[in-house]
């Protein structure tokens, strides 16, 4: 049976499948059911499932013989604290829950995929590893990472899928090279000296300091930085003061440095490095001082050319090569973790459809997915799965 007849006769079991995870969604590291439905599922294939990293599940799938190289497949399981708004028939059970980053098509896939591989095994030499990751919205793939999943058996290659709200139904979104971007998270504490607003030379005023910063720092992505260089420096929360007629003393900034290329701390590139230093330069020339808290979440994910190659060539099969697009984005994703110690691939799945009512972005309440692309993330993961051996031997 060819690989796209196999995954037409699993639909109705791959929807289901996704509409049951979507109705019981759970957090990171707390996907004790989800957890306990995959290891279920994977014994039924004869599978030996094993629990990791809290909440995670692997399990190996040996082919016709064991002597190839190790593939690592990736899906996430975590949900995320959304009420949901969608009105489908299988809306979240669970108050303030939702799957509203597509992680239930993600295991619905995987799980078909090994279903129609395990039936394939004797076509290929190796073995590959499924991984279903929990916390992926906090980095949960570090901690897989730093529990061994990489090891027993060491893995060769890593490959991992995303549905996607931005790009059509039907598309593909494959390149190499940064395709989705590194995080630091910030706060700044801006002090100064409260007083009353009628007589604003007695104090040292944070509130003006602080809308300079917010300002002036936009200045580092096309004047610090080369413009080749993606950056997007946001602020989403701004708190001070208790009156209107009083001057604080301090003012809180929080927001999001993302950049879509690889740097490090110290290196002349890194714009959370120019952040901390325009801060505090604008927070001197205020008779202001300032503290900082930062919280590096995930590097870019970097996409090997060689895995690139794998996974561009099994896309335009399957959507045709008009469907293929060069896609990158400015939300970030763990699986960068991955591609830091072995060649990685990851790719997005299109879902945006008017008819299936898919075209909201990814965290909001009403997001969902137009379920007629399932079966092509399906059909992407096992012909990359058997052609990766197969350009292996």
């Amino acid at each position: 049976m060819k690989v796209q007849e196999a995954v037409r006769s699993h639909n109705k079991e791959l929807i289901a499948l996704r509409r049951d995870f979507h109705a019981h969604p759970e957090l990171g590291f707390q996907e004790f059911g989800t957890s306990k439905k995959i290891t279920e599922y994977l014994k039924g294939l004869g599978l030996d499932p094993q629990t990791v990293t809290k909440t995670g599940v692997t399990a190996l799938l040996k082919g016709k013989t064991d002597n190839g190289p190790v593939l690592l497949m990736r899906a996430d399981m975590d949900a995320l604290p959304v009420e949901e708004q969608t009105g489908l028939p299988f809306t979240s059970e669970e108050k303030g829950l939702m799957h509203a980053c597509g992680h239930d098509a993600h295991m619905a896939m995987m799980l078909t995929a090994a279903k129609i591989l395990v039936s394939m095994k004797d076509s290929f030499d190796g073995t590959i590893k499924f991984v279903f990751q929990p916390n992926e919205e906090i980095a949960g793939a570090q901690s897989m990472i730093d529990d061994g999943i990489l090891e027993n058996p060491k893995v060769d290659a890593a490959m991992g899928v995303h549905i996607w709200s931005p790009l059509p139904s039907g598309t593909l979104g494959v390149k190499s090279g940064a395709v989705t971007s590194s995080m630091d998270v910030f706060k700044v504490v801006i002090k100064g000296r409260g007083g009353h607003t009628g007589y604003p030379d007695s104090a040292v005023d944070p509130v003006v300091c602080a809308s300079a910063v917010v300002q002036q720092v936009q200045s580092i992505q096309t004047r610090f930085i080369s413009p080749m260089k993606p950056i997007a420096l946001m602020f989403g929360r701004i708190s001070g003061g208790t009156k209107n007629n009083i001057i604080p003393d301090s003012v809180e900034l929080e927001g999001t440095i993302r950049y879509l290329f690889a740097t490090k701390p110290g290196n002349s590139d890194n714009p959370t490095d120019k952040f901390k230093k325009m801060v505090t330069d604008i927070c001197n020339s205020y008779g202001c001082t300032c503290e900082f808290y930062f919280d590096h979440e995930n590097d870019a994910v970097i996409n090997d050319p060689t895995m690139t190659a794998l996974a561009y060539d099994v896309a335009k099969d399957i959507v045709g090569e008009a469907n293929v697009a060069e896609h990158a984005s400015m939300a970030c994703e763990d699986f960068a973790a991955f591609g830091e110690h072995v060649p990685a691939v990851f790719t997005f799945i299109g879902t945006a459809s008017e008819q299936a009512k898919s075209t909201y972005p990814h965290h909001n309440p009403r997001f969902t997915i137009d379920e007629e692309t399932l079966p092509i993330g399906v059909e992407f993961l096992v012909e990359s799965a058997l052609r990766f051996f197969k350009g292996k031997k």
